[in-house]
């Protein structure tokens, strides 16, 4: 391995870079892990002199190419410290490189916690918000809506502090940032008490839950549904706060709740070890039958899903669950009051095209409008429609007919594709589905005229 060494600073050639999924991946000349701020200067500054881009990653989880260079990489791991718990305001102040699994552990320390996460903690406090992270709850914001201040350092050096008092329109930028703005420094969460959720899931079918759209959403705080494609099958889930302390998983028809994870060994044998493995092989021989498909997601709804389960534990680990394949995602955010019509389209179009096959689930959440320039759910609630696609042992299952007839769907709906996901809109599409695009765009020319931070993602993006 190559070491180049500028006073502080260690850059280490020969590195590669790998998404978490292993669908994207680069290999930077160099990648810099610094420990301060001062050493982020000098890895800029040898940028500058040395005419190369810069990309800052944290997790690596984005199932898309937004992080990748082959210029120089800034990983955020060493700079992943709380700074500041305001029991008072409820407020916490971060380094950019934390992952949210360790910030919620601390967190709940001081009795506090995030209002809403995503599926996966093992993402950066910078990262989550450069990509609008989202979960699911129509009174809900993404990820982002949850910052109330953030400091950034700029291509040129100066570290910006930012709130909707100081720098409003960099802060409403730098929200949703894409990672093209500088490098964020600091995050501040605005946080709730800490609570503990129940989480009910049950059968149902999709008829009834699009027909009763409305009732669910004011039923359960934290509202999400998973269809299985080719099917009618749906499993709907309910996550409400509780007063009950976790953790428990109960089962219908079981009276004694058992301690969770795992419940029993059964339900460990059927969920973990039969249920992936199994899931996995027929998935690698789906690819050879893609027929099998149909089958294999009825199958699995029998043997996971068309019971009613029920949880109690601590918020974050409802929130979080396990991605237990690496996969192909898109996931795109449509006004809520288009959910029935496109999800009904996406059933007829798999329905008329008997070779085009789509893993299960179709997994359905809502967010609550927000004013952050480049956020899927600029000023409207919206429903994000998540696809996928597995990798069984790493090999890629076709799905290009599938993916471009939801993304067909999609933007004929209005829909506007999360960040972090892999899509094939161009600056002429963004231009049309964000009213602040060029608002953005003015901003991050003003930071950063020469490109530090662009990467060939983002050159898609804005040229």
């Amino acid at each position: 391995l190559q070491l180049l060494v500028l006073f502080q600073v260690h850059g280490q050639g020969g590195v590669k870079f790998q998404n978490w999924a292993k669908t994207y991946g680069s290999s930077p000349e160099l990648c810099f892990q610094p420990t301060s701020v001062e050493e982020i200067r000098e890895i800029l500054d040898m940028a500058r002199q040395r005419d190369k881009r810069v990309k800052v990653v944290g997790g690596g989880h984005s199932p898309s190419d937004i992080a990748c260079t082959d210029d120089f990489m800034i990983q955020m791991g060493k700079m992943n410290r709380v700074l500041k718990v305001d029991k008072e305001k409820q407020q916490v102040t971060v380094e950019g490189g934390i992952f949210l699994s360790d910030l919620n552990v601390e967190l709940s320390k001081h009795g506090l916690a995030l209002a809403n996460l995503g599926a996966v903690s093992e993402v950066a406090a910078a990262g989550v918000i450069g990509t609008g992270t989202h979960n699911t709850g129509i009174k809900h914001g993404i990820l982002p809506t949850q910052v109330v201040a953030l400091t950034l350092l700029t291509a040129s050096g100066d570290i910006l502090e930012c709130s909707e008092c100081i720098n409003a329109d960099i802060f409403q930028a730098a929200r949703l940032h894409l990672g093209c703005l500088g490098v964020v420094l600091t995050v501040t969460f605005q946080c709730v008490p800490q609570f503990h959720l129940h989480e009910v899931a049950f059968p149902s079918t999709l008829t009834e839950v699009l027909d009763h759209l409305d009732d669910h959403l004011k039923r359960s705080q934290y509202f999400r549904f998973l269809w299985f494609p080719h099917s009618e099958n749906v499993s709907v889930i309910y996550q409400d706060p509780t007063n009950k302390a976790g953790p428990t998983r109960l089962h219908a028809g079981r009276e004694k709740a058992q301690n969770w994870p795992p419940s029993s060994s059964a339900s460990w044998l059927w969920d973990y070890a039969v249920g992936y493995y199994l899931l996995e092989f027929l998935l690698w021989i789906s690819t050879f039958v893609p027929s099998l498909v149909c089958w294999i997601n009825r199958f699995f709804f029998w043997l996971l899903f068309s019971s009613r389960v029920e949880n109690i534990a601590i918020s974050y680990k409802i929130f979080n669950y396990e991605c237990r394949f690496k996969q192909h995602v898109q996931d795109w955010a449509i006004p809520i009051e288009k959910t029935k019509e496109a999800l009904l389209e996406l059933k007829t179009a798999l329905e008329n095209n008997p070779k085009m096959v789509a893993h299960y689930p179709v997994e359905v959440r809502f967010a609550r409008g927000d004013e952050i320039w480049l956020s899927p759910c600029f000023q409207r609630d919206s429903c994000y429609m998540n696809i996928i696609m597995y990798r069984p042992y790493g090999k890629n299952v076709p799905r290009l007919n599938y993916w471009l007839t939801y993304e067909g769907i999609m933007k004929k709906h209005g829909g506007r594709p999360h960040w972090a996901k892999a899509h094939s809109c161009t600056r002429k599409d963004f231009e049309k589905m964000y009213p602040a695009f060029p608002k953005f765009c003015s901003v991050r020319e003003k930071l950063d005229p020469t490109g530090m931070f662009l990467n060939t993602y983002l050159e898609k993006v804005f040229y």
